[in-house]
């Protein structure tokens, strides 16, 4: 396809959106004078659509456009349980294009009305495992184009810089008083963002380490052990954002120093520490990140090491108010929250 007036507005309106979104915060949550091991947090729901994916989407649309994949009129389908199709139906709204996203049936309600509200439709699947192939056929059925964040996430976004997330995260804690954090914390869904933080990471020839925390009905453990890209899983992750039941094309096990997996439960509970304790509402996998980051931090702690860790936040928790932050919902679903609580809060105190 040749390079044509609406191909170049539509790269221009992308680039435009960039430069007026600032960049995310960085919070410290123990930071204090005498502390040895300081914990930050990257607030990525502050983007205008509410999470990291954010960050995929445009890279995502860019990389489509360039590639002479997405003109004029194109429908584009994407495979999602929520956020990067929020982010997407965005873009495609911007650059006057339709939108359909396939997911889960239990994607949360505040999710759907987004994507609605952004002028997508939402797709609906039983299983999680099927949305790619039907993704994959809406986009055929139409001559439209499967926008397939699973398998393009790794590349789509310039890993060695301009400014994604990892340069983001470095230049914020140059004034920092351990400026090069000794563990990025972060959880997987497509593995996009984490081969973007390995990448850099070894590129800026850096001594941080790279942990991924994987929640409960997600094979990334697993494969992350074993190599084995044929693994796959019956049942799905409840902790929406992360997990998936097979090995994504962008999840790249290399780049990643670590793995830990979290009891749901404890996801939980790390996103009702977070807000009682500072006021900040975040989505599930933030809590997944949080609880590692501890981990990780108990372990610095008994060994007398001293540094900083970074998790991120993947998306805001006012999606999640009729779920994650319902008492009801917590224990219709048998999440064990209080026990949780209690391993966080002893662990949060010890750092202080």
């Amino acid at each position: 396809m040749l390079l044509n007036n609406w191909t170049i507005n539509a790269i221009d309106k992308i680039e435009r959106d960039f430069q007026r979104s600032a960049d995310t915060h960085l919070i410290p949550l123990s930071s204090s004078p005498g502390s040895n091991i300081n914990l930050y947090i990257k607030d990525e729901s502050t983007h205008p659509t509410g999470s990291l994916k954010h960050r995929l989407a445009r890279s995502l649309f860019l990389y489509a456009l360039c590639n002479g994949q997405i003109s004029e009129g194109t429908t584009i389908t994407e495979a999602s349980s929520g956020s990067t199709a929020v982010s997407e139906a965005y873009f495609a709204r911007m650059l006057g294009l339709p939108f359909v996203a396939v997911m889960p049936r239990t994607t949360a309600k505040a999710k759907i009305d987004k994507i609605e509200l952004y002028g997508g439709k939402c797709h609906f699947v039983d299983r999680s495992d099927e949305v790619y192939q039907e993704a994959k056929r809406l986009a055929s059925e139409c001559n439209g184009y499967y926008m397939d964040q699973f398998t393009y996430a790794e590349r789509a976004t310039d890993w060695r810089g301009n400014n994604n997330i990892a340069e983001s995260i470095f230049i914020q804690m140059q004034a920092e008083e351990y400026p090069i954090p000794r563990w990025i914390v972060i959880g997987a869904g497509t593995g996009g963002t984490s081969a973007t933080i390995g990448r850099y990471i070894r590129y800026q020839k850096l001594f941080t380490r790279l942990c991924v925390v994987d929640p409960e009905n997600s094979i990334f453990t697993k494969y992350y052990k074993t190599g084995d890209k044929s693994l796959t899983l019956d049942s799905s992750s409840r902790i929406e954002g992360i997990g998936r039941p097979r090995v994504e094309p962008s999840f790249i096990r290399e780049v990643i120093d670590r793995m830990i997996q979290v009891p749901d439960s404890a996801s939980m509970a790390g996103i009702h520490y977070l807000y009682r304790q500072f006021g900040y509402k975040f989505g599930p996998s933030t809590g997944t990140a949080f609880y590692g980051a501890l981990q990780l931090a108990s372990e610095m702690r008994q060994n007398n090491e001293s540094g900083s860790i970074v998790l991120i936040a993947g998306d805001h928790g006012e999606r999640y108010l009729d779920t994650c932050y319902s008492e009801t919902w917590i224990q219709e679903n048998g999440f064990n929250v209080k026990d949780h609580l209690k391993y966080i809060t002893n662990a949060f105190e010890a750092l202080l």
